[in-house]
């Protein structure tokens, strides 16, 4: 009686072609994220079609060339943190219902934009950030 021996297949599976399929994604996303952010500093003030406008409990305006003003009183930067405390504090609103309007005039630093945000995220606000409106 002759059995003869089933023969087993070995499954085997070579990665050298997803390899090569890796290196080519690879390459291509290395090449394209150069074109993604050419002019990433490049900033512009947004602008909006909206025409209704947020009340704002407060209004922090940023001139060009770095003064502050809070509401319409001159502040300097060094002093934004409590004057701003004070404000809240005579408008007797919570931080979680107190708005921060943010206006910055056109050719400001965008440091000093981030300063004013810095220190509303600190005191737990909500922030707007003032836009132009769009032309019609």
């Amino acid at each position: 009686m002759g059995l003869k021996r089933r023969i087993r297949v070995e499954p085997e599976f070579s990665l050298a072609a997803m390899i090569d399929v890796i290196f080519l994604l690879l390459m291509f996303f290395m090449l394209t994220s150069k074109f993604v952010t050419p002019n990433a500093l490049n900033l512009q003030l947004p602008s909006s079609s909206a025409t209704t406008m947020a009340s704002p409990s407060l209004a922090v305006s940023i001139k060009a060339t770095g003064e502050f003003y809070i509401d319409t009183k001159r502040t300097p930067e060094a002093s934004l943190l409590p004057a701003l405390e004070a404000k809240m504090k005579s408008l007797g609103k919570p931080p979680k219902e107190t708005t921060i309007t943010v206006v910055a005039e056109r050719g400001t630093s965008i440091e000093n934009v981030v300063t004013v945000l810095d220190i509303a995220n600190k005191l737990q606000v909500k922030t707007i950030l003032a836009t132009d409106p769009k032309p019609n």
